[in-house]
């Protein structure tokens, strides 16, 4: 029996649910749907440069902007899990699948498993 999840994910699943709805608006109206239109490498390059941004907030030890740019960083995240087709189930699955798990037999699996061990 599944529990009701915590007010966070259901913010996330509505995030995800909007983003899936603007993946075939018009470019020109919607940020999402302008990323979506240009592909993939698009995608890609803005998941890196708020990776970057990530990484400089937390090496200056901004909390406030590490933040800003942890939610920008989840949100394009999200842009690329809709324009996979990755629902947040499955996300929440995996990461269920992980619990009580440590990170590194987990990690030590996954290298068994796709080097076809």
């Amino acid at each position: 029996m599944a529990t009701r999840p915590p007010a966070d994910v259901t913010a996330l699943e509505a995030l995800q649910a909007t983003i899936r709805a603007r993946l075939d608006a018009d470019p020109e109206q919607s940020y999402v749907a302008r990323l979506h239109h240009k592909g993939l490498d698009a995608i890609l390059k803005k998941v890196g440069e708020e990776t970057t941004e990530v990484l400089l907030a937390a090496k200056n030890e901004d909390s406030v902007n590490l933040v800003h740019e942890l939610a920008d960083l989840w949100f394009h995240c999200a842009v690329l899990m809709a324009h996979a087709g990755i629902e947040p189930e499955q996300l929440y699955s995996e990461l269920a699948r992980r619990a009580g798990t440590s990170g590194l037999a987990e990690k030590a699996a996954r290298g068994q498993s796709s080097n076809g061990a």
